[in-house]
């Protein structure tokens, strides 16, 4: 999180379980730049419920894609110079719905395990036909305009050729289930009982935070080509594996904010994505190219540039019934979105 974040103080059970479990200055730094439902922060809590802990969680996972993502750090320093916060709408995520996947459950199976006891459930089902993926918007349940959603996408292999089916799963074959034995009591103990004691919730959200993670070895270069040359997802995913691919910060006027970057010669894409219905638009960053390590043909380490993580913007207008914001996602503003990670889409500027 930048340093220029404001300091703020706070004894609630949101900061403790922060403070515990990645210091006190990055839990400081992290409530002064994220906007928090104020009654989640002023919770005092003996025990921890699960909307404390998806908050922290979603926190602790926004505060990583920064430290990936060069241009969405310089927009929340440029927010906090101005004496504001960001508005974490949601963060997303890819995962692989194959018969292959190690010791990790297929796709959306790996989060809804850990996604539903903290609240959240399927509010609904987007198919992204043209990549061969299905997205999930996981809302809280409780306070579904206030903690941000997790957007999270599975992609078919048995879309693609057979020689890509079997690259996917040489990549995923090795891969490992991050949430440990206690992680799995953890997880049945708050579903049953509601809440934790702080330093359960404390042990958890360190297993939580583990499962956004590249959880396979080492890719093959001959297998990342195979992936590239017929899904940029899958490639992806076979360098960066389940985390955060995004996170988005919600604005009031997303054309304006896109406007103005390209301006200032921003990498930021060319169009803003409006949803059939009009109520949402997106745009974001190019992802961040990052340096990654690859087996050759005789096992030895290679390294090579790759896309990783972006930075998205979001606005997203009221329900025609006054309910709300409209919370929804649109199958083609995802497409268009994950074109960011393609690794050949233009600069804006």
């Amino acid at each position: 999180m930048p340093a220029t974040a404001m300091s703020v103080h706070t004894t609630g059970a949101l900061a403790r379980l922060l403070a515990t479990t990645i210091g006190a200055p990055r839990a400081r730094a992290l409530l002064a730049a994220i906007f928090v439902h104020p009654p989640l922060v002023e919770e005092p809590g003996e025990k921890v419920s699960p909307a404390i802990l998806a908050q922290a969680l979603t926190m602790i996972l926004f505060d990583g894609l920064l430290e990936r993502v060069p241009t969405g750090r310089a927009y929340v320093e440029q927010v906090l110079a101005e004496g504001r916060k960001v508005t974490f709408d949601h963060g997303a995520l890819r995962t692989v719905k194959g018969l292959q996947t190690g010791r990790l459950p297929a796709g959306d199976a790996a989060f809804s395990r850990i996604l539903e006891p903290l609240g959240y459930g399927v509010a609904a089902v987007y198919p992204l036909d043209r990549i061969a993926m299905t997205g999930r918007a996981y809302t809280h349940r409780d306070l579904p305009q206030l903690i941000p959603q997790f957007f999270v996408s599975e992609l078919h292999p048995e879309g693609f050729s057979p020689g890509f089916q079997k690259a996917v799963g040489r990549v995923l074959a090795s891969s490992r289930d991050p949430v440990t034995p206690e992680g799995a009591g953890l997880l049945a103990e708050l579903s049953t009982e509601g809440a934790l004691a702080p330093d359960g919730a404390a042990r958890l959200l360190v297993v939580l935070t583990g499962c956004f993670a590249r959880q396979h070895e080492v890719p093959a270069l001959d297998d990342y080509e195979i992936l590239l040359a017929e899904s940029p997802e899958m490639a992806w995913i076979a360098t960066e594996g389940n985390t955060f691919n995004h996170a988005t910060s919600r604005v009031a006027d997303v054309a304006a904010l896109a406007a103005a970057a390209r301006r200032a010669g921003h990498p930021i894409k060319d169009s803003v994505e409006t949803s059939s219905n009009g109520r949402v638009r997106q745009t974001a960053y190019r992802a961040a190219m990052v340096e990654r390590t690859f087996l050759d043909e005789s096992g030895r380490p290679v390294s090579r540039e790759v896309p990783g993580s972006f930075y998205e913007f979001i606005s997203r207008d009221p329900l025609p019934d006054g309910s709300g914001l409209d919370l929804g996602f649109d199958a083609g503003n995802a497409q268009g979105i994950f074109k960011m990670t393609a690794g050949n889409q233009p600069a804006a500027g």
